[in-house]
C-alpha cells in the first residue's frame, strides 16, 4: 500500500488517467489522461501494438474510437494521426492537457478487453497510451465504478482512495490488469504473503480444492528459487469458455471452461494451466531474454529464447503437481507421451527448428494457415521435451547431484533477480557449466536443427522406452471436418499420397470408390481398402467436381507411450525415482 501523503507529492508532477464505464452494455471504456506541467509545444501519444507474453502483433488501436485533446476550461486542440498507433497533438502552450478517448471492449481473451453488463476487464497494453520519453514516470488512475454491487481487482497498490491505484512506471501499469465488476474474492497465505483467486462468471469450481492445491504449487515453485518475489499476488479467473492464460509480474489472468473443473482430468489440467502461469513469475516476468529486457511497444521484440521461456515452463507446469502429489508418476507420463505424439505426429517439425519456432512467432505459431502443420512446429510443445531431455542428461551426467532446477536457481541468481537480460550464449553457457558437458552437438541438433529427438537414448537410464504404435488403417495423408454435412479437408500432409494427388486444404470429399462417405465415417472407409491400392475420391475442388486417384501407403505411426522396462535395474529405479518422487 503506497502512503497516501507520499502518492499525492508523487502524482503531483504528471500523469493521471481516469476510467469510467458508464454504459456497459455498449462495450465502451471511456479514457481521459490529464497531463499537468507540460512545457513542450507538442505531445506524442502512443498505444502499444502487442503485449508482453503474447508475441503477437495485435493492433490494439483499432479498437480505439473518439479521440480528442482539450485544454483544462474544454477548449479543443489541434491534433494528428503520425502513424497506425502515434498521435501528435498540439498543446498551444497550455501546461494542463487532458486526452479522451473510448475503446470498444468485446473480445473475452485474456490479452484483450472485454466489458459487458456483468464486469469490466482490461489489459494496459489494450487501454493506456504512453508518451515515449516519459515511459518511466509514475502514472495515477482512478477509476469510476458504474454499479454498486462492482468491485475491483488489481495487483497495482492503492494511492489516495479505494478507487485509484498507483503504477510506478508505465511498464507496471501495462502488467497490471485490472477486472472491474461483479467477482469473488478469496484470500490465502502462502509463505506469510497474501494471494487472492478473483473469479468472474458462473462455474463448478471446488474453490477451496483449488485454493489447498494452488498454495502447494506456490510452495514448491518457490522453493526452487529461495522465495517468492513479490509482496502479494492475484489469481484472476474468468470462468467462461476457452482456454488460455497470460502472465504478469504479481498476477495471472486465466480463461478456462466454466464447466470444466468437476471431471478430474480437466481439473488437473486447469493446475497446469495454473502452475505454468504461475511460474512465468520468475521465468519471463523478471527472468528473460536480452531481447525482452526492455520493451518495444511499437514493434516485433524478436529472441530465439522463448523455447526456454515458454517451453522450460511448460516442462516445469507438469512437473510441479506431480512434486505436489496433485498426481502420480503414471499420470505424468501419461502426459508426456500426449505431448511426444502431437509434436512426432506433426511434420513441420522435420521443417522448422526450434529456435526459427521461437524467432518467428511473430508471423506464425499464433497466425496458423493451411500449410501451419506441414511447415511448423511450437516452441511450447517441443521446448518442453527438450527441456526434459536436458533435466535428464544433467542428472545422469551428474549421478542426480543436480538437474535443471540448478540450471534455473543459477540463472535466477545471475540474471533475474536484477531483471538483466539474458543473451542465448549466457543461458547455453550456464546449461553446460551444470550438465558438465559440451553440448554443441545437442543444439545443433535440437536447437538450431530439426533432427528426431532421441527419446530413448535419454529414457534408457531412468528405465523407461518410448513404444509407437501405427495407425490400423493405410495412409492417404489428410484429415477432415465436418461443415454442413460435408467431408471438407483440413490438413494435407506433406508428401502424402492425398496431396500428391492434388487435393487441398478446403475441398470437399464426397466418395470414395463411388460411395458416399462423410467425416465421421471416413477412417473406417478407409479400411476397406489395401496398402498400395488405388482409390478413387470424387471431391470439390474450387467449386469444380472432379474425380482423382490415390496410392495408400504403409500405416504410419500415431502413438506413442513412455512405459517402465520390465527387467530396470536398480541404478534405473533410482534414477527413475529421484527424477519422479515416486
Amino acid at each position: 500500500m503506497v502512503d497516501s501523503q507520499k502518492a499525492g507529492n508523487i502524482f503531483s508532477n504528471q500523469f493521471t488517467y481516469h476510467i469510467s464505464i458508464p454504459e456497459p452494455e455498449n462495450h465502451l471504456l471511456h479514457v481521459e489522461l490529464a497531463i499537468a506541467n507540460w512545457q513542450n509545444e507538442f505531445i506524442d501519444l502512443k498505444l502499444p501494438v502487442w503485449t508482453p507474453g503474447s508475441y503477437l502483433v495485435r493492433e490494439y488501436a483499432k479498437h480505439l474510437q473518439n479521440f480528442e485533446a482539450t485544454t483544462a476550461n474544454g477548449e479543443k486542440l489541434l491534433w494528428q494521426k503520425i502513424s497506425k498507433n502515434h498521435w501528435r497533438v498540439n498543446t498551444g502552450n497550455n501546461s494542463l492537457i487532458k486526452i479522451r478517448y473510448r475503446i470498444f471492449c468485446n473480445e473475452l481473451t485474456v490479452r484483450t478487453n472485454h466489458i459487458d453488463s456483468t464486469h469490466a476487464f482490461f489489459t494496459g497494453a489494450a487501454v493506456f497510451m504512453y508518451i515515449p520519453e516519459y515511459q518511466h514516470h509514475p502514472f495515477q488512475i482512478e477509476i469510476d465504478i458504474p454499479k454498486e454491487n462492482w468491485r475491483i481487482a488489481t495487483a497495482l497498490p492503492n494511492a489516495n482512495s479505494s478507487n485509484s491505484f498507483y503504477a510506478k512506471d508505465f511498464d507496471t501499469l501495462v502488467d497490471s490488469p485490472f477486472e472491474i465488476g461483479i467477482q469473488e474474492q478469496h484470500e490465502f497465505t502462502v509463505h506469510g504473503k497474501p494471494h487472492r483467486w478473483i473469479i468472474w462468471g458462473q462455474h463448478n469450481a471446488d474453490v477451496q480444492r483449488i485454493i489447498k492445491d494452488t498454495s502447494e504449487i506456490i510452495a514448491v515453485e518457490a522453493d526452487i528459487f529461495g522465495g517468492l518475489p513479490y509482496d502479494r499476488y492475484d489469481f484472476i479467473l474468468h470462468a467462461s469458455n476457452g482456454f488460455g492464460g497470460l502472465e504478469h509480474k504479481n498476477s495471472t489472468v486465466l480463461l478456462y471452461n466454466r464447466l470444466g473443473f468437476r471431471k478430474e482430468e480437466s481439473y488437473l489440467q486447469f493446475m497446469n494451466l495454473v502452475a505454468h502461469e504461475f511460474f512465468h513469475t520468475w521465468n519471463v516476468k523478471r527472468l528473460r531474454p536480452k531481447a525482452l529486457e526492455t520493451f518495444d511497444y511499437d514493434n516485433e521484440n524478436y529472441t530465439g529464447s522463448l523455447w526456454f521461456s515458454e517451453g522450460t515452463t511448460s516442462y516445469y507446469d507438469q512437473i510441479f503437481p506431480l512434486r505436489t502429489g496433485l498426481y502420480d508418476a503414471k499420470h505424468y507420463l501419461k502426459l508426456v507421451s500426449k505431448s511426444i505424439t502431437r509434436l512426432q505426429t506433426t511434420y513441420g517439425r522435420h521443417v522448422q527448428s526450434l529456435y526459427d519456432s521461437s524467432f518467428d512467432t511473430w508471423i506464425k505459431l499464433y497466425r496458423p494457415d493451411a500449410n501451419t502443420h506441414n511447415n511448423q512446429i511450437s516452441y511450447y510443445l517441443k521446448g518442453e521435451l527438450v527441456s526434459m531431455l536436458l533435466d535428464l542428461l544433467i542428472r545422469k551426467q551428474s549421478n542426480n547431484l543436480r538437474s535443471l532446477d540448478r540450471v534455473l536457481q543459477i540463472m535466477w541468481e545471475r540474471f533475474g533477480k536484477e531483471e538483466i537480460g539474458f543473451s542465448e550464449a549466457e543461458l547455453h553457457e550456464v546449461i553446460e557449466k551444470v550438465a558438465g558437458v559440451d553440448l554443441s552437438d545437442f543444439w545443433n541438433n535440437y536447437l538450431y536443427g530439426t533432427k528426431e529427438l532421441d527419446y530413448n537414448y535419454y529414457l534408457e537410464p531412468f528405465g523407461l522406452e518410448l513404444r509407437s504404435a501405427r495407425q490400423d488403417i493405410p495412409f492417404i495423408g489428410l484429415t477432415l471436418k465436418s461443415k454442413n454435412g460435408i467431408a471438407e479437408v483440413e490438413k494435407v500432409e506433406f508428401g502424402s499420397p492425398a496431396q500428391k494427388a492434388g487435393i487441398s486444404t478446403g475441398d470437399s470429399l464426397l466418395a470414395i470408390a463411388g460411395v458416399r462417405v462423410t467425416a465421421e465415417n471416413f477412417n473406417e472407409r478407409l479400411k476397406d481398402f489395401a496398402v498400395g491400392e488405388a482409390i478413387a475420391l470424387t471431391i470439390f475442388h474450387q467449386d469444380l467436381l472432379k474425380t482423382v486417384e490415390v496410392v495408400l501407403q504403409e500405416p504410419i505411426y500415431t502413438h506413442f507411450d513412455i512405459v517402465q522396462l520390465p527387467n530396470a535395474s536398480p541404478s534405473q529405479e533410482t534414477n527413475l525415482k529421484l527424477w519422479l518422487s515416486i
